[in-house]
């Protein structure tokens, strides 16, 4: 073929330089181009200068011989992607069983080098299809372990493969003098730590490597102090996996401490995995560890919240943080960061702090912020489908509405996040539906309540045993079952806590039902039909048998005499008829009639009052409050102490 390649170039159809290349191409049978990819040839014509070449969708496609030096890459019939095109099948076994092999294939396909990601190109999704990153991490473990595959450590730099193999630790031991800039070379010396043992001489070379990490830390104490930190632990683990001997006078954490300015940044910058062990060394080092971890938690990333706040309760010091958390939230000087560990935290450690006033504290900090932290709050309180539960289960309607307005004018809910927070306030508080759509439900006799003096009197005396009795002695059980230790075993502070829904419950359905009802005494009732303090005397049209019903107010019902609520089936079915009519009504699917025979005014046992008797709700007296006790100091954050509320109006005058 090269023959009569050459006679073209003397005939002057191709140019001479693309002898070679079109030899290489008839030899080989395969080409890439930049747009079609790879092609097989599968003719050569020298009489009409053309080369026939198959694309993926495109076979049989004609390319001028002096066009095609131009346009086409010759590869060879062992490269991976000529492979593909003749044994895909195989190449999808040896990618299943032979990781290895397959990254050789690759990278000498690719002139004994590649990255990451165009090992990724070759691969997905001719070869692997499914999982491919699941694929990876075990190729690379295996080449990690393999003398001829050297890896990088920057993502963007490429894989090589070397002839020579280099025992791993050698290997490792290379790159970690020639890593350049100390956080390249601490990645490189996790992994030397690792294979310690394999080590020819293991305290020799670490000791090697432990003298440079020092020379390091003293540079980098005042410039990077996380980093230098860093270094520490990585050299103290180095030392203990090579037994290397320790150094006189190297620098220590206490170096890092002593010098470096900003405990917050020292740890903020220092990988997760390690900031519990930077905790757990300044705690060693300072005598005032408390009070400056307790500074810096409002400065620090959510999960160092965590952190610090572990070792804090670890150490005694639960009550001393809650206190500090407590003053930040009260003041709103709380940070996004601080405030999205709380919420995100949920352990009953800090249940009595995320009330109302946290709520509050967070759209301030939201207002304030506006960075990535603040955005992952707002999505926390949009998303989680309890936390507006959990932060306004303890607020009286008043508070809850305070809230919700907060919520309306705050700049950062807008949208379909807007009405995602405030649907999940009306769900746990439906009396607040009304404040958001702008509807003042009217005192009417389609919303209000009519009720007797005495039956409002005795469901006030239940909210008042409710606020001032019931809900403090509850609060006073949670605070004592939290002591009795770890929560998540505690049925008696679980049995506590179910008996707080319950008794919240019915707290908000009493306020709301104080708040409808219409106190009357039944006086000068209307008898031209039957209406609210009416006696009404009817024929069971069943069985023709008189009865005697008095019907009265919403709460007054007494079956046993014959006393019922105009609430009830039949006392709605007997409201507003007259004398003669017939009503109809359905018990649970019995279907009774009855005519109504005569219609007289209620005398009430006693004398009605002359005045209405105060309708408001009570308000809880000051001195039957029981003594705080540690989870009561904040009634207005701690779920586990509700406030008294604030009555929700002024229930109207008596029905004259």
């Amino acid at each position: 073929m090269r023959e009569e390649i050459e006679k073209l170039a003397e005939a002057g159809k191709i140019r001479n330089k693309d002898v070679d290349v079109l030899v290489e191409l008839g030899t080989e049978g395969f080409c890439k181009h930049r747009s079609w990819g790879t092609g097989r040839i599968t003719a050569v014509d020298t009489v009409l200068c053309k080369l026939t070449i198959d694309f993926a969708g495109q076979p049989g496609h004609a390319v001028d011989l002096g066009f095609a030096a131009k346009i086409l890459q010759p590869i060879s019939k062992q490269h991976i992607d000529a492979q593909k095109v003749t044994n895909l099948s195989e190449l999808q076994v040896m990618a299943a069983t032979n990781h290895l092999g397959m990254i050789k294939l690759i990278l000498e396909s690719h002139g004994g080098k590649a990255t990451a990601d165009q090992i990724q190109a070759v691969l997905v999704p001719d070869v692997i299809e499914e999982d491919y990153k699941k694929w990876w991490e075990q190729a690379r473990r295996e080449m990690k372990k393999d003398g001829h595959f050297v890896l990088p450590t920057k993502k963007t730099a490429p894989i090589e493969y070397q002839a020579e193999e280099i025992p791993l630790p050698e290997r490792l031991m290379k790159e970690f003098n020639a890593a350049k800039g100390l956080k390249a070379r601490l990645s490189v010396g996790l992994e030397v730590i690792k294979v310690a043992g394999d080590m020819a001489d293991a305290p020799a070379t670490g000791g090697e490597a432990i003298g440079r990490l020092n020379d390091e830390i003293q540079s980098h104490v005042r410039t990077q102090p996380g980093l230098a930190l860093e270094a520490v632990f990585v050299r103290d683990d180095l030392r203990e996996a090579t037994g290397a001997a320790a150094v006189e006078g190297e620098p220590d954490a206490a170096l890092v401490w002593n010098q470096a300015e900003g405990l917050a940044e020292i740890l903020s910058g220092m990988p997760v995995a390690r900031q519990r062990r930077a905790l757990d060394l300044y705690r060693n080092h300072s005598t005032q560890w408390q009070a400056d971890l307790q500074d810096i938690i409002n400065a620090v990333p959510a999960r160092l919240c965590g952190e610090i706040a572990t070792v804090l309760a670890e150490h005694g010091q639960l009550d001393a943080l809650k206190d500090t958390l407590l003053r930040l939230i009260n003041q709103h000087g709380a940070h996004a960061e601080l405030l999205l560990w709380l919420a995100k935290d949920k352990t009953d450690s800090f249940a009595d702090i995320l009330g109302p006033e946290a709520f509050r504290a967070m759209i301030t900090a939201l207002e304030r912020e506006t960075d990535k932290s603040a955005n992952k709050l707002r999505d926390l309180i949009v998303e989680d489908p309890g936390l507006v539960d959990t932060l306004t289960q303890s607020a009286d309607i008043e508070v809850v509405k305070d809230i919700t307005r907060a919520i309306q004018l705050s700049p950062s809910f807008e949208g379909m996040d807007k009405r995602s927070v405030l649907g999940k306030l009306v769900k746990s508080h439906p009396a607040v539906q009304s404040f958001i759509s702008g509807e003042q439900p009217a005192r009417d006799k389609d919303n209000s309540l009519v009720v007797s003096w005495t039956s409002l009197e005795q469901r006030k005396q239940e909210y008042e045993e409710l606020i001032q009795k019931r809900i403090p002695a509850n609060s006073k059980e949670i605070a004592v079952a939290r002591e009795y230790g770890d929560l998540r075993e505690n049925h008696e502070y679980k049995a506590a806590k179910e008996m707080q829904k319950v008794l919240m419950t019915r707290k908000g359905e009493l306020e709301l039902e104080l708040d409808r009802a219409r106190g009357t005494d039944f006086a000068n009732a209307d008898t031209s039909q039957v209406s609210i303090g009416t006696r009404v005397t009817v024929t069971n049209l069943t069985n023709n048998a008189r009865e005697e019903y008095t019907l009265l107010g919403a709460w007054d019902g007494d079956p046993d005499n014959n006393i019922l609520s105009y609430l009830t089936p039949l006392g709605q079915a007997l409201l507003n008829q007259k004398t003669g009519q017939e009503v109809t009504f359905d018990l649970e699917g019995d279907n009774r009639r009855y005519r109504i025979e005569s219609i007289a005014a209620h005398q009430p046992a006693a004398s009605a009052a002359t005045e209405a008797p105060e309708t408001s709700l009570p308000e809880p007296a000051e001195e039957s409050q029981p003594e705080p006790g540690p989870a009561e100091e904040n009634p207005v954050t701690d779920p586990d102490t509700p406030a008294a509320p604030t009555p929700g109006g002024e229930p109207a005058s008596p029905t004259p």
